[in-house]
């Protein structure tokens, strides 16, 4: 059964930023997730790129592996944080249609965009996987994980991506959403854990002190840390009784 912590804050404008930053909200995250930690067939799947720094948190503290699960938003042109669908791994497209009739997007604007970020897609599958392998997710509990969630579009992509792979068990996982966004989830994953759900919400990048952009650069670099830390723990001896 779907499960969802939906906590709450004030509707305060003055209300003080919920994270210092991504790596904050990772750790804050992480501690709602440690009935995952230990188990054997986990694996945490950040959304480059901002989802990455804090999937990177998640899967240091429950001790699985961190991969990525490529997703590009369909922003509206000239608005570009709101989002009339997206694109994900696997030939996945999701669609807004509510956002498109309401804003009479045409069919070529569409068109466009989907073009543009599919490349764009495509570009940072080469830049942050190169010649690796994407992972394996049948009959795992994939934890997928981003910075948070306004409308939901791009990891609402990730999710029909993913079950198209057959895991055992899906997990949505970000530190902060919008209420209503995170309540339309419970129908899609198996579990959503969010660590608030603020209302009004206003955007993701309010409740952070520092919602500076993430850049290929520190995806890789983090990407590469937590493959050398996976690595020295299975190089470690055995202990013996």
């Amino acid at each position: 059964m779907p499960m969802m912590a939906i906590p709450q804050i004030g509707n305060n404008m003055e209300a003080p930023p919920l994270f210092r930053d991504r790596t904050d909200a990772g750790q804050k995250l992480a501690e709602k997730l440690m009935h995952y930690a230990g188990q054997p067939d986990v694996l945490v799947l950040g959304l480059p790129r901002g989802g990455v720094p804090v999937a990177f948190e998640v899967a240091k503290a429950v001790g699985a592996p961190l991969d990525i699960f490529l997703v590009r938003k369909l922003g509206v042109p000239g608005q570009e944080e709101l989002a009339m669908g997206a694109l994900a791994s696997g030939g996945i497209q999701v669609i807004n249609r509510k956002v498109i009739e309401e804003l009479h997007i045409s069919d070529s604007v569409l068109a466009a965009v989907t073009k543009m970020e599919r490349q764009e897609l495509e570009r940072r599958e080469q830049t942050y996987r190169g010649e690796r392998p994407a992972p394996e997710l049948q009959n795992k509990t994939v934890i997928l994980v981003d910075d948070g969630l306004a409308t939901g579009a791009s990891m609402r992509a990730a999710v029909v991506a993913v079950q198209a792979q057959k895991p055992a068990r899906i997990v949505v996982a970000v530190p902060t959403a919008a209420h209503q966004t995170g309540r339309e989830f419970k129908g899609l994953a198996d579990e959503i854990i969010c660590v608030e759900t603020p209302q009004p919400f206003w955007g993701v990048g309010w409740w952070y002190e520092n919602f500076s952009p993430t850049s290929d650069q520190e995806v890789c670099m983090l990407l590469k840390r937590k493959f050398q830390m996976d690595q020295a723990l299975l190089s470690q001896p055995a202990n013996h009784f």
